[in-house]
């Protein structure tokens, strides 16, 4: 599983969500930030990709040497270190690995000698855009109305979010058969 190291920007300010929420300044701050936070959470699950560019890592398991990260889209591998099993790490030079990252921001990791290492952490940047302004005009305004139905919805009304946030999040929408994302 990918994690995420830093929190990352909001492509949602707090006063572009106030505003569309029509209250007033400072009228449940709190509230408002935490469901822009899970509605760029929402976004991310359903469209398969980060937003705005953070550090992430996962530790992965080998299988013949190539490794691939299930967070999209990868701009960068920062760095791969071997895990042994009696606990000793080895941070590889960038000589000892071979990355690929495809137009689809998938990447791969290639190491020859695993050594005797039985997982391997690798350390990336990915995200769709480096801040807020970059991301597509229509994902933010999907991630507003899902801040809007979550508002609506925080006293326990069961309605489903309305069809047109998954309308505007569909053309990013990224998914692969099998086991990857």
């Amino acid at each position: 599983m990918a994690e995420s190291l830093l929190p990352g920007e909001a492509p949602v300010s707090l006063n572009e969500a106030r505003c569309w929420l029509r209250l007033g300044a400072t009228i449940d701050d709190a509230v408002v930030a935490g469901l822009v936070r899970a509605a760029t959470s929402i976004c991310e699950a359903f469209i398969g990709q980060w937003l705005i560019v953070r550090a992430g890592a996962e530790i992965l398991s080998p299988t013949g040497g190539a490794f691939q990260p299930c967070a999209r889209p990868i701009v960068g591998i920062d760095g791969v270190m071997l895990l042994s099993p009696g606990g000793g790490d080895v941070a590889l030079d960038e000589d000892d690995y071979r990355t690929v990252i495809g137009r689809d921001g998938t990447a791969r990791v290639t190491i020859e000698d695993l050594r005797d290492a039985t997982r391997v952490r690798i350390a990336y940047r990915a995200g769709i855009a480096e801040g807020a302004n970059g991301i597509p005009e229509a994902i933010r305004q999907g991630i507003v109305r899902m801040t809007q139905h979550l508002h609506d919805a925080r006293d326990g009304a069961g309605a489903a979010p309305p069809a047109a946030i998954a309308a505007l999040w569909q053309p990013w929408r990224r998914l692969t058969l099998g086991g990857g994302r």
